[in-house]
């Protein structure tokens, strides 16, 4: 048995950040108690986020670590219970809900708001981690803006690939499109007007072995690519990499309980946080691979909250 008696609460939240935060702060100012469980990343993607020059409410640039600690304590302050645990099972069949930490706590829940977040793939090569937030980046949206009248490259060849590559060219003056095959995955639509544009240069067959740049102050200085067919390595001088090679929800928990899309993102109901599950809820990155912004993320945990508030109220 586990040492702990079985924790109750009204609304479970698991996983912090914007999304998880901001269902925090409405479901205690509702008088619902809740507990919310974070893992060993509190705040999430915004942790790795340096300048953050998009969230509303701030005329000055802020960091995201500090924005996640502000969430944070500002959801204790209002009565938010916080427990560092990593929740290792759930059972969405019990009533109440029941989930269960490697700690072997032990939590019931009336209600559930799932917030686990996603993560940016890498290519997972030293000096890509290296330079993370010094010209390496996952994100054209959060940063396209830093690389104005630079030269930068894209690498992927999906339809997110494709749009960052798109979005870059209002602010890069050259952008360099690399991808490891001969064909591009992304839409039709989408392809065309990529090859229209004059500023893109796209390379094909091509990986990147190495990111170079100075070390003190840090910055990137270009890539060394393979072609994966002739074995060829170059380099290339630019300023800024953007990885896009897709992003993995946070959702091997739930297999089997929650409906998925086929990338396993939770699907929700339209205009709304609710799965498939009545009760249960998911909010932020989890289940949103389309915008990714935290606002939109703030946005849903509190909608979010005001749903499973609904949901108790109702039932």
């Amino acid at each position: 048995m586990s040492q702990n008696p079985t924790k109750h609460t009204k609304v479970l939240i698991i996983g912090s950040g914007p999304a998880g935060y901001t269902a925090a702060v409405y479901a205690a100012r509702a008088m619902l108690n809740p507990i919310l469980v974070y893992g060993s990343e509190p705040g999430g993607q915004l942790t790795t986020t340096t300048d953050v020059e998009n969230y509303p409410g701030f005329s000055e640039v802020i960091q995201g670590p500090w924005l996640m600690d502000q969430m944070k304590e500002q959801a204790k302050a209002v009565g938010t219970e916080m427990i560092e645990d990593h929740i290792g099972s759930v059972n969405l069949k019990s009533s109440p809900f029941e989930a269960i930490g490697d700690s072997g706590q032990k939590y019931t829940a009336d209600s559930i708001i799932i917030s686990t977040g996603a993560q940016a793939r890498w290519l997972n090569i030293k000096s890509e981690q290296e330079f993370r937030g010094f010209g390496v980046s996952a994100c054209a949206t959060c940063d396209g803006f830093f690389f104005k009248n630079k030269e930068v490259a894209v690498v992927g060849g999906g339809n997110a690939a494709v749009e960052e590559a798109m979005f870059l060219t209002k602010f890069a003056s050259k952008v360099k499109l690399i991808h490891r095959r001969d064909s591009l995955r992304a839409e039709k639509m989408l392809q065309k007007k990529l090859m229209e544009n004059k500023k893109i240069e796209i390379i094909w067959d091509s990986v990147v072995e190495d990111v170079l740049g100075d070390k003190d102050p840090k910055n990137v200085k270009g890539i060394k690519i393979k072609n994966v067919k002739t074995n060829e390595v170059q380099e290339l001088k630019l300023d800024g990499v953007f990885i896009a090679i897709g992003h993995d929800p946070a959702t091997q928990l739930f297999k089997d309980q929650l409906e998925m899309d086929k990338e396993g993102y939770l699907i929700t109901k339209a205009d709304s946080t609710e799965t498939n599950v009545p009760g249960v809820f998911a909010a932020g990155d989890v289940k949103d691979k389309i915008f990714r912004q935290a606002v939109t993320a703030a946005g849903m945990g509190c909608m979010a909250a005001l749903e499973a508030e609904k949901h108790l109220s109702h039932n």
